[in-house]
């Protein structure tokens, strides 16, 4: 069954809409949503089923994942990622924003999620969309860009229209939310105090780190 796509406006977001989102999600559903980079595909990391779906999609096997997590906000980060003094104080002036941050992974991270790396990246965009959608469904969701290799120019689709022709059996719901972008988040090694950029995207981490 091709995937639903679903309006959903950032500014007043229809609580009817989210509702029917996160209910996907418990049941093991994949998302296409908006963030404040790029269209993300993803779903609930406590459902085992879910990440190994996503991970067939992405063509990768579980353990090998590299995907991040989005947080509803900075005290959620606390519970699957361990973050040092320092690497707080960078995520509070970074957060929410366009910024990925790969840090040591907690326990609490689902055993499908934990790879050899012991690591995770997370993300807090700064979007009501995903923020709402979190909250309700009361833990992060996985986040993986969506992208064409199209005669080896890497592409990041923000049509509704182009997603959907390329995404519709793959998704169960995808969430117009209007414009993003097509340059994806800054990525940023803070598993140390020694902050490393390993992907320069649309955050300026020269401004959050002065």
């Amino acid at each position: 069954m091709s995937a639903e796509i679903i309006e959903i406006f950032p500014s007043n977001p229809d609580e009817r809409k989210i509702r029917q989102v996160v209910e996907c999600l418990k049941g093991g559903g994949i998302i296409i949503y908006p963030t404040d980079t790029v269209y993300a595909m993803g779903c609930d990391i406590f459902n085992t089923k879910a990440v190994e779906r996503l991970c067939k999609i992405k063509g990768i096997k579980p353990q090998h994942n590299n995907f991040s997590i989005v947080c509803h906000d900075l005290s959620n980060i606390a519970t699957y990622a361990k973050v040092s003094n320092n690497a707080f104080r960078l995520l509070k002036r970074a957060l929410p924003g366009p910024f990925t941050f790969i840090l040591p992974a907690t326990a609490d991270l689902p055993k499908i999620m934990q790879t050899n790396r012991k690591t995770i990246g997370i993300r807090v965009p700064d979007h009501t969309i995903p923020q709402r959608i979190i909250e309700v469904l009361g833990n992060p969701i996985i986040t993986t860009s969506l992208k064409d290799d199209i005669d080896d120019i890497i592409e990041y689709p923000n049509e509704i229209e182009v997603i959907y022709d390329q995404n519709k059996d793959k998704a169960d719901i995808i969430i117009d939310g209007g414009w993003c972008g097509i340059d994806p988040s800054t990525v940023v090694l803070a598993i140390d105090d020694d902050f490393e950029v390993i992907r320069q995207g649309v955050g300026d981490f020269e401004e959050i780190n002065r």
